[in-house]
């Protein structure tokens, strides 16, 4: 099993916004392939967890990306490819809504349109 790690750097999550995604209902999956020039791991999966003021206050943002998080944790290091990036990105109502088992499958989902 892959480790993950997280993304913090706002550049990453930018350049990750300009490549694939693939909507699901509870939550929005952004991937791309990193470079070997930009001096990262290139066996690591790196994911970022992202939810707007949309999706409500703290307290529901917070909740919203622990279950993208515990999601993540769950598929991207059986299913994730290594030397890629990934971003969850929450969704108001439906990522707190969706049941975990749903949201798991979805990504899974995700995850082969994306490596497609």
């Amino acid at each position: 099993m892959t480790q993950l790690q997280t993304l913090t750097q706002r550049a990453d999550f930018l350049r990750a916004a300009r490549a694939r995604r693939a909507p699901v209902p509870a939550f929005l999956v952004q991937a791309r392939r990193r470079c070997e020039s930009e001096g990262v791991d290139p066996q690591a999966i790196r994911v970022g967890f992202t939810c707007s003021k949309k999706v409500g206050n703290a307290v529901a943002r917070n909740r919203a990306k622990r279950r993208l998080r515990e999601v993540a944790r769950a598929i991207l290091p059986l299913e994730g490819r290594p030397g890629w990036d990934y971003v969850l990105i929450g969704k108001a109502g439906d990522t707190a809504a969706q049941p975990m088992e749903t949201m798991r499958a979805d990504l899974s989902r995700a995850l082969r349109k994306l490596h497609r």
